[in-house]
C-alpha cells in the first residue's frame, strides 16, 4: 500500500501525530510512504527525523492508494485540492478542534490505523461545486468541496447578486454575499450564516445569502444536477470570489457558472463513527452546560 500524508504545518503537535502515524503504519508493514516537500521542512525544524519517506514531492505529480490527514477539515479540504480528480480515498486525523472531515481523534490513531489497513471501513462520495466564467477568469483549482462564496470585497456597502437556478431566474439579493454550498458544506460557513445541516449523502447545494438586507430572504435548498449563474453588481466594480477559502478578485462584469463536479473527494469513514455521533460530538446536542448558582 502506497500512503502518502499531509499535514498542517503551522502547528507544532502535528509533529508528534505524523510520528505516531507512521510507527502505526510500519508496525503494520506500510513503509511505502511519501510526503511533500513542505511538510517534510516542517516535521525537520521540529527535529523529526524523515528518513521513513520513501519519496518527497512537490506539486500534483503523485499517486498513492490512501491519504491521511493530520490537522483540521481546513488540512483535509485543502489535501482534497491536491489529489483533484485522482479519487484516493482520504481518512482524516483531527489535530484541531472541530473536526466534520477529520473526525478521528488522535487517541485512536493507531485503531483506525488498522482498520483501514485491513480495509474496514467505507467510503464516502463527496460532491463537489465547480465554478466556470466564459473568460476562464480562475486560473487555480476552480472547485470546491464545502462553498463557493460571492463577497463583497470590503467593508463598503451590500453587492447585489443576480441568481437563476437551473435556467429560472431566482431572485436579486442584497447582501454582504451568497453562499452555494454543498451537503459537505453544510456544517461550514453555511452554518455560520444560519443554513441547514444537510446529511452528507443528500445530492443538494444550498444557496444562502450573507447578511442579507431583507430578513424574509431565506436560505434556499436544490437539486445538486442543477446549474447556478450568478451576476454581481457592486459599488467599487468588483467582488471577492472565495473556493473553500481560496480567495480571488473579480470584475463585475464577470458572469459565474456554478454546478457539480464531475469527480467527487472519497472520504473514508471509521464503520464506527457516523454522521450522526460527529454531530451530537461537535455540536454537544444533548448536553447542558447551564451552571446554577443559588
Amino acid at each position: 500500500m502506497r500512503v502518502i500524508i499531509f499535514g498542517n504545518h503551522h502547528r507544532k503537535e502535528i509533529a508528534g501525530y505524523t510520528i505516531e502515524l507512521v510507527n502505526s503504519l510500519h508496525k503494520r508493514g506500510c513503509t511505502d510512504i511519501i510526503i511533500e516537500k513542505i511538510f517534510a521542512q516542517y516535521l525537520q525544524e521540529w527535529g523529526c527525523d524523515i528518513s521513513f519517506a520513501s519519496e518527497i514531492i512537490e506539486g500534483i505529480d503523485f499517486s498513492a492508494d490512501i491519504a491521511f490527514t493530520i490537522g483540521g477539515d481546513g488540512t483535509f479540504i485543502k489535501s482534497s485540492a491536491k489529489i483533484g480528480k485522482k479519487e484516493i480515498p482520504i481518512i482524516g486525523i483531527n489535530a484541531g478542534r472541530l473536526g466534520f472531515l477529520a473526525d478521528v481523534h488522535g487517541e485512536e490513531l493507531d485503531a483506525a490505523v488498522d482498520e483501514v489497513i485491513k480495509g474496514n471501513y467505507t467510503i464516502e462520495d463527496r460532491s463537489l461545486l465547480r465554478l466556470c466564467t466564459d473568460e476562464k477568469a480562475y486560473s487555480d483549482f476552480n472547485y470546491a468541496l464545502n462553498e463557493i462564496a460571492v463577497l463583497k470585497q470590503d467593508s463598503s456597502a451590500m453587492i447585489t447578486i443576480h441568481a437563476w437556478a437551473n435556467g429560472k431566474f431566482l431572485n436579486s439579493y442584497q447582501a454582504d454575499g451568497l453562499l452555494v454550498a454543498t451537503s459537505t458544506g453544510s456544517t461550514a460557513y453555511s452554518m455560520s450564516v444560519g443554513g441547514p445541516i444537510i446529511v452528507p449523502q443528500c445530492r443538494n447545494f444550498i444557496i444562502i445569502p450573507v447578511a442579507p438586507h431583507s430578513l424574509n430572504v431565506r436560505p434556499l435548498i436544490v437539486p445538486d444536477d442543477w446549474e447556478i449563474e450568478l451576476q454581481v453588481e457592486s459599488r467599487n466594480n468588483h467582488f471577492l470570489i472565495a473556493l473553500d477559502g481560496r480567495n480571488n478578485v473579480f470584475e463585475t462584469n464577470t458572469k459565474l457558472k456554478i454546478k457539480k463536479a464531475s469527480f467527487s473527494t472519497r472520504a473514508i469513514k471509521r464503520e464506527s463513527n457516523d454522521f450522526f455521533n460527529t454531530l451530537r460530538g461537535k455540536l454537544m446536542w444533548g448536553v447542558d452546560n447551564r451552571k446554577y448558582t443559588i
